[in-house]
């Protein structure tokens, strides 16, 4: 019997003190400056980059532990950076924008609430939401870290999980308007045509905007994003709670095939209409993969990813006969 370490995080939106915006930008600052360290350096390691950045950060009038978590962040950032360059991939030098806050010390969980040190001897308390309370009071979860921005708080929970014995195993296939799991005895259809008509309602709102000035219409459209993905989201989440849940009572391992870079079948000269190719640009896979993979360790659920060389051609020959489809010819 294996045990498997799962991890998520549950958040909430807050309302900040001066002494916590102030924060935050102190450590997006630490960040940016042991970013350019970094970057002068050439060094993207955490040891070697908290050797070289720690006493510079030494003038900032923050907690010890927040200059350890921003050395942190900008190891990760650099080591992304070095990642991407050596994949060959063109990058820019990273820059911390967004006011933030990461930390796994300090903080306590109690009495209904997160207090969060700002300064020496002075804690910040935030109430926290009943779904919130609800999820890190349950048994065997430990609250690991947190992060703050300007409205949101989320805490990053973790549980041991039994492994379950699966007996058979269960295919999920994500298409555009629906997900699809089945196996050789039984097959399920999710609808999630309703995320198509959202996403084409949010553009043609977008683009129905005529007001002269960029800082506004980027305002706004970003309200319509946010609300787009909030409500996308909860279907997605609905139909991905009811797979899991099915798979966990029939014992039965999730499959899932990796369809990464499958947009560039939609660039534009594919010979595909602008609005196929926004609608099929707009199609949220990776959002429902996101979601299946933490539902399912947080169970034990294993889940197997089949690679490209596994699953080629199997879009265009019958599962059965293993002949060219006629409709793809």
């Amino acid at each position: 019997m294996f045990i498997v370490l799962a991890i998520k995080s549950v958040w909430q939106y807050y309302a900040p003190s001066r002494e916590v915006l102030v924060l935050l930008d102190t450590f997006r600052r630490m960040v940016n400056d042991s970013i350019r360290i970094g970057l002068v350096n050439d060094v993207s390691s955490l040891r070697r980059l908290s050797l070289l950045s720690y006493s510079h950060l030494a003038h900032y009038d923050s907690p010890s532990y927040y200059k350890l978590c921003a050395i942190s962040r900008a190891a990760g950032m650099l080591a992304a950076r070095k990642k991407s360059i050596k994949r060959g991939f063109p990058t820019r030098e990273p820059y911390a924008f967004r006011a933030q806050l990461i930390s796994c010390y300090g903080f306590k969980v109690k009495n209904g609430g997160v207090e969060i040190p700002v300064s020496r001897g002075k804690r910040f308390c935030i109430p926290l939401t009943t779904h919130t309370l609800t999820a890190v009071s349950q048994p065997e979860i430990e609250v690991r870290s947190f992060t703050l921005t300007r409205n949101r708080l989320s805490l990053s929970i973790s549980r041991e999980a039994l492994r379950i014995e699966c007996t058979s195993t269960v295919g999920v296939d994500r298409n555009l308007r629906n997900l699809t799991v089945g196996n050789e005895s039984q097959t399920r259809h999710y609808d999630l045509s309703e995320t198509v008509r959202i996403a084409q309602t949010t553009v043609r709102i977008v683009a129905s905007f005529r007001r002269d000035d960029n800082r506004i219409r980027t305002g706004i459209a970003s309200k319509y994003g946010q609300r787009r993905t909030a409500r996308t989201g909860h279907l997605i989440h609905n139909a991905t709670k009811t797979i899991v849940a099915r798979a966990v009572n029939g014992r039965e391992a999730i499959v899932l095939e990796d369809i990464r870079g499958i947009r560039c079948l939609y660039r534009k000269g594919n010979g595909q209409g602008r609005m196929f190719r926004g609608r099929m640009n707009g199609w949220s896979f990776g959002e429902a993969q996101r979601q299946l993979e933490y539902k399912a360790s947080w169970t034990g659920l294993p889940v197997i990813h089949l690679s490209r060389h596994e699953t080629r051609g199997s879009s265009v020959t019958c599962p059965r006969c293993g002949e060219r489809l006629q409709s793809d010819k």
